[in-house]
């Protein structure tokens, strides 16, 4: 393995900047949010955010035996580092890249910072002042596991009504695209595991569909997640019976691991497809895009690599003329790194906004005024990602036998 600690930096004294430590927190919003923090010698802290789950932490600490005394000014040459130190540890995918994605982050916060940049003028360009959202809405509440046994919520927190009120108050705070989730705990009545969909099931989900549809009208866009629950043949009858309601997209409706199959559901239907979340660095995309298996690519920055694998994604899809709509369940610190992102990729079309249960989403950050604002988020000027954390509300809303920084 190469050792990079020997190198003589040569480059002006302002920029002669060293990383001191890097350390990470998980707060629990409605997902557990990885925070993560880079300090330097220049008195400088970045801020980032990897995908939510466990291991992260451990992972970011383990990188203070090698990233420490590099500049942090060397983004992707530290990314880069991270994926060859860490190899054996699974480093080409998984938890080790979800890392890495986080830590980019921070450097790139950290960097804009040192530079007096805004991040997207890190990544190279402004295309837009603002980034439209979509709002991820949820009718129901989630099925649970009680004693052993699965214990789902009342049906009629999933009837067609329910999607529809829920789509109203939505609308009504000013968000003009929707999305909800369309797998149901009805799907594995029949079978919990074989992914076919009965006709009652498909005929279920066009019937929230429409709901939903006559409630909000055309003019409002509007997507639908399945989660990777169905078959092949099954997502083909559920995207053909969908046609009719002119969705936004049908999001991740097959397991994602076999493109083939994903091309065949998503050449199958004029309903467009989306899938990418779960898939890591640009590699595991290349063929997807390229052979056309997806209408709109959705990766999620903080889990593919960060936010210059994510541009390095959207140059393939804007070669096919493809949009890109990130995935993003994070905390504010994420959101605002997908909103640089989104500010500095001309294909990028809407950003997922997952928090509306969060209450206290906003005072996360030390600001006044909250960030989304008529379902947009003003694309921030100030250097690194434009944004500060209050840590007190880190500290007060901490994962339970965590620490925090």
């Amino acid at each position: 393995m190469r050792d990079y600690s020997d190198q003589i930096d040569t480059r002006d004294p302002d920029r002669d900047v060293q990383i001191t430590g890097l350390d990470a927190c998980v707060v629990e919003g409605n997902f557990e949010w990885n925070l993560i923090r880079v300090e330097t010698d220049a008195g400088v802290t970045g801020i980032g955010e990897a995908y939510r789950g466990g291991g992260v932490p451990e992972l970011v600490e383990y990188t203070n035996r090698f990233l420490v005394g590099e500049n942090p000014l060397d983004v992707e040459r530290l990314v880069r580092y991270i994926f060859q130190e860490m190899s054996g540890h699974g480093g080409t995918t998984g938890k080790v890249v979800t890392a890495a994605s986080g830590i980019e982050i921070a450097l790139l916060d950290a960097a804009g910072k040192i530079l007096g940049l805004p991040v997207y003028q890190l990544l190279g360009s402004k295309y837009r002042d603002e980034v439209r959202l979509y709002c991820d809405c949820h009718a129901g509440e989630a099925y649970a596991v009680e004693d052993g046994a699965t214990a789902y919520a009342d049906a009629e927190a999933y009837s067609p009504e329910a999607y529809a009120a829920e789509a109203a108050r939505v609308t009504d705070m000013g968000f003009d695209a929707l999305k909800f989730d369309l797998d149901l705990p009805a799907d594995n009545e029949n079978d919990p595991y074989n992914g076919r969909l009965t006709n009652a099931a498909i005929r279920e989900k066009r019937e929230i569909v429409a709901a939903v549809r006559d409630e909000i009208g055309y003019d409002v866009d509007l997507a639908f997640d399945c989660h990777w629950d169905y078959s092949v043949e099954s997502a083909k009858r559920l995207a053909h019976e969908l046609e009719a309601f002119d969705l936004m997209w049908l999001e991740d409706l097959i397991p994602p691991e076999n493109t083939d199959a994903q091309k065949e559901v998503t050449r199958a239907t004029r309903t467009p497809v989306a899938t990418g979340e779960n898939r890591f660095r640009v590699f595991e995309l290349s063929d997807l895009i390229y052979e056309h298996g997806v209408d709109v690519v959705t990766p999620d920055p903080t889990t593919v690599g960060g936010l210059t694998e994510t541009m390095r994604i959207a140059d393939r899809a804007e070669e096919n003329y493809m949009p890109m709509s990130p995935h993003n369940v994070c905390s504010p610190v994420g959101t605002m790194a997908c909103v640089h992102l989104g500010a500095a990729t001309p294909n990028f079309d809407l950003l997922e906004y997952h928090a509306l249960e969060v209450d206290w989403w906003d005072d996360l950050l030390a600001r006044d005024e909250p960030l989304i604002e008529d379902g947009r988020i003003a694309v921030p000027e100030a250097p690194g990602l434009g944004i500060e954390l209050d840590e007190s509300v880190v500290e007060a809303h901490l994962l339970d036998g965590t620490t925090g920084f």
